[in-house]
């Protein structure tokens, strides 16, 4: 079992930046693959980005193509979200993710074997 623990969340007007961090711990042996997921009430949950594999490379939805930034200081099975040019839009519950294949963020894969409790993130425009 894996234990994923995400912080960062919080309010933040329209255009500001704000940065989520997500630690896994539990049985982390190997290399994860790691990522982001949010849900907005009434709406579909949405890949947002990820590492597709453990070491792999960076995939993002393209809602959030060139405004945010995933990754990793070193820290093993630590990753990070840096959203840049919120818009009200991006308001949602954000989960951390993780499973010991790959993530896919296109609507209708496979979901991520884990997932942490989320973090609120709301940007009032």
């Amino acid at each position: 079992e894996v234990d994923l623990v995400e912080s960062g969340g919080g309010s933040v007007q329209a255009g500001g930046s704000l940065t989520l961090s997500c630690a896994a711990s539990g049985d982390t042996y190997g290399s994860l693959a790691m990522g982001w997921f949010r849900q907005a009430p009434g709406k579909e949950r949405e890949g947002v980005a990820a590492f597709s594999t453990g070491g792999g490379h960076e995939i993002y939805a393209d809602s959030v193509k060139g405004r945010f930034t995933i990754y990793q200081d070193g820290a093993p099975n630590t990753v990070y979200l840096r959203m840049n040019s919120l818009k009200s839009e991006d308001s949602a519950m954000y989960y951390c993710v993780a499973d010991p294949v790959r993530i896919l963020l296109r609507a209708g894969s496979p979901s991520p074997s884990y997932w942490g409790q989320g973090t609120q993130v709301t940007v009032s425009s």
